[in-house]
């Protein structure tokens, strides 16, 4: 019987300790009382500390990481360009390139206390 082969994941194991990880958490959600302000708070770490822009790839294309938002819904998204055409990405969503640009551990951090990556 032939075995097939088992695809690598897209996505990296974390960078990050539990200690780190809940350092991230404290000074990201500091004097924050609802899930609106922590967002908005893990938004202004975002800005602060990550480098942008930045290149990776969405849906197989090279593009720029342009610009973050915080939307009204408190979603983070990035604004993602090539060319003269602007594609918005969820950062949940938003694949990591390798290397990673300065920072990039915000978003890690951000997604693993949203509940995923």
């Amino acid at each position: 019987m032939k075995r097939s082969k088992k695809k690598k994941s897209t996505r990296s194991k974390s960078r990050l300790s539990a200690a780190k990880f809940a350092e991230m958490i404290d000074e990201a959600t500091v004097d924050a009382h609802d899930e609106s302000e922590q967002v908005t708070g893990w938004f202004t770490m975002l800005e602060n500390y990550l480098d942008l822009p930045f290149d990776t790839e969405v849906l197989g294309v090279r593009v720029t990481v342009e610009r973050l938002d915080l939307r009204n819904d408190s979603r983070i998204v990035a604004t993602c360009k090539r060319n003269n055409a602007k594609q918005v990405v969820d950062i949940t969503e938003l694949p990591l390139p390798t290397p990673r640009p300065a920072g990039a551990e915000w978003i890690e951090a951000y997604c693993r206390w949203r509940g995923g990556r």
